[in-house]
């Protein structure tokens, strides 16, 4: 006999592991093809539904058994793809702008040395400006080129903490190297 969702939430509000996979196996299908069809990657799906779940069980205190439970998770996993979506146009600009400097740099040595300069600045900023967590994620991010959904794995964090740490970053990075920059 197939337990209602209302029952199995309840079960979920008293940590109950079985109830939540219950609820996992028989949503989990659905709310990856939604997100895979805003997304249309498979990777960055999977990563936005487990952070979906994992959200879930955060929050099972706060569940509510007469409210639709998929319609709670499709508002977490939407907010979740609208948050991923803006953080990928902000890094897809710094990428543009990246690659136009260093096109620009080509063969002439001053603005080769501006360059080195900077990259000598972004490192000590960095290294002396980021605080240790801060940095360990930003340069798994952006050395590793690891997802978040792997810096979360790898260092035992949520996805949203990875994403806190490298915005967190981001803005430290914008604040000095502007003033860096200005500077000159």
């Amino acid at each position: 006999m197939h337990e209602s969702d209302a029952h199995l939430i309840e079960r979920i509000r008293e940590s109950d592991r079985e109830a939540f996979r219950l609820l996992f196996e028989k949503y989990q299908p659905i709310l990856f093809r939604n997100v895979l069809h805003s997304l249309r990657d498979v990777d960055t799906t999977h990563d936005i539904v487990q952070e979906t779940f994992l959200r879930i069980w955060q929050r099972r205190l706060s569940l509510q058994p007469h409210l639709s439970f998929l319609a709670f998770l499709f508002r977490i996993s939407s907010n979740l793809v609208r948050d991923y979506i803006k953080h990928q146009r902000v890094r897809n600009r710094l990428d543009v702008q990246v690659q136009e400097f260093y096109s620009q740099a080509g063969d002439n040595p001053e603005v080769s040395a501006q360059l080195r300069m900077f990259e000598d600045k972004l490192s000590d900023v960095v290294r002396m400006k980021l605080p240790h967590k801060c940095r360990q994620v930003f340069l798994l991010s952006r050395m590793e080129e690891m997802s978040n959904a792997e810096i979360s794995a790898h260092l035992g964090v949520s996805v949203k903490t990875v994403e806190n740490q490298i915005t967190r970053a981001l803005k430290i990075l914008r604040r000095h190297l502007l003033a860096y920059t200005k500077g000159r």
